[in-house]
């Protein structure tokens, strides 16, 4: 049978557990997330904190792939803070359009450039709060760049991370700051970084949107939610979108 429901018995498991369990839960998850994914890692190229945070603002609403072969021509040209604050906003335009949204973009990382500069002395600030105050640079760009560029840890609550924290059953909320801090709650704070690659890792290539592979996850015995997507083994495996995690 190619779906099934989660069981009655799993549904009453998961709405009887205590904030202990939740915990040991979500920790035994995460080890075996790491197990399955242990080359776990930030997938955008970047060689200094400057190009992460490019780059990270220009992921919105593609994929890291993407922003991957566009980010070397923006870089060769504009290899600074100053240089990009000091660019023409449609010759970056051009270099980005593949990225989407290309406008607002260019708005967004002249912009935080022109802050790093005046602002920073061209440097990118190793703090939450600092970060922030950025031209397009919310939350989740800041834990990116803190927890990758700095090893500072952080959360990095994408739609992945929402989505497949939702349905480990670690969270209800949908907002990505409360997500944020609830997840906060049941991990040291030295996991963060790491916990969030792996659900990244997982709402890539496993626990999709609209098909998650059930039948072909490590993760499926803690899973509240399993049997929303295909639970015969064979078909599940093909969903898995990088075969060498299969």
């Amino acid at each position: 049978m190619a779906t099934q429901v989660p069981s009655r018995q799993r549904t009453r498991r998961f709405q009887k557990e205590t904030r202990l369990g939740l915990v040991r839960r979500a920790r035994r998850m995460d080890r075996m997330l790491a197990e399955t994914y242990p080359d776990a890692h930030c997938e955008l190229n970047f060689a200094d904190p400057f190009q992460l945070l490019v780059a990270t603002v220009l992921s919105a609403q593609t994929t890291d792939s993407r922003v991957n072969l566009t980010t070397p021509a923006l870089f060769a040209k504009y290899p600074t803070p100053e240089d990009l604050a000091a660019a023409d906003p449609q010759e970056v335009e051009e270099l980005i359009r593949p990225t989407g949204f290309f406008r607002a973009k260019t708005k967004s990382i002249i912009g935080l450039a022109a802050g790093l500069r005046d602002r920073f002395d061209g440097q990118v600030p190793g703090r939450l709060e600092d970060l922030v105050t950025l031209p397009g640079v919310g939350r989740k760009t800041a834990n990116v760049v803190l927890g990758n560029a700095f090893g500072v840890p952080g959360l990095t609550v994408d739609t992945h991370f929402g989505r497949v924290a939702r349905r480990f059953g670690w969270t209800a909320e949908e907002d990505p700051e409360k997500v944020e801090q609830e997840i906060a709650k049941l991990f040291e704070k030295r996991d963060w970084t790491m916990l969030s690659h792996r659900l990244i890792w997982h709402g890539r290539r496993r626990c999709h949107a609209r098909r998650p592979a059930c039948g072909a996850c490590p993760l499926a015995p803690d899973c509240p939610s399993y049997g929303e997507g295909p639970t015969d083994p064979e078909v599940a495996a093909k969903l898995i979108r990088d075969r060498s995690f299969a």
